[in-house]
C-alpha cells in the first residue's frame, strides 16, 4: 500500500528521470566538474600533452615564474574551478566561463591553435548554459 508521501517521491523521481531540463543540467555539471579536475591534475604529469606548448610567452612574463610553475598554477585553478562547478554550479559554472575565456585570450595571443580556441569557445558557451540551468526554477 503506498502513502501519499511515497507517491510524491516515485512522481518525483521520475519526474527528475524525464525532466530535458533536469537531465541537461545533470550532463553539464558532471562535465564542468570533472573536465577540469582531469585537465588540472594534468598539469601535474603532462600524461595528455605538454600544456607549456599551448602557454603564450607575455604571460611568463606578466607572472614571471618558469612556464611549467604557470601550468602547476593553472593546474591548482582547474581543480578549483571543478570543485566549485560539483559543489557551486551557479558560481563554478561562471568561473569557468572566466578561466575559458582567459584561455582563449591565451591562445588567440600566442597566434596558433586556433582550432582549440574555437572549441574553447563552445565549452565556454556550455558553461553560460550550465549557469542559466542552475539558476532556472525547478519543476
Amino acid at each position: 500500500m503506498r502513502t501519499a508521501s511515497s507517491s510524491v517521491q516515485v512522481k518525483t523521481g521520475s519526474l527528475m528521470a524525464t525532466d530535458p531540463q533536469r537531465q541537461a543540467f545533470l550532463l553539464l555539471r558532471t562535465v564542468f566538474t570533472v573536465a577540469p579536475i582531469i585537465f588540472g591534475l594534468d598539469k601535474f604529469t603532462n600524461l595528455l600533452t605538454h600544456w607549456t606548448m599551448y602557454l603564450a610567452p607575455v604571460a611568463t612574463s606578466v607572472i614571471p615564474v618558469p612556464a611549467q610553475t604557470f601550468m602547476y598554477i593553472v593546474g591548482v585553478v582547474e581543480i578549483v574551478a571543478g570543485i566549485a562547478v560539483a559543489v557551486r554550479p551557479r558560481f563554478g559554472s561562471l568561473l569557468v566561463a572566466v578561466w575559458l575565456l582567459g584561455i582563449i585570450v591565451n591562445l588567440l595571443v600566442l597566434g596558433n591553435f586556433f582550432d582549440v580556441a574555437l572549441r574553447d569557445f563552445g565549452l565556454l558557451v556550455g558553461a553560460l548554459a550550465l549557469n542559466r540551468l542552475a539558476v532556472a526554477p525547478r519543476r
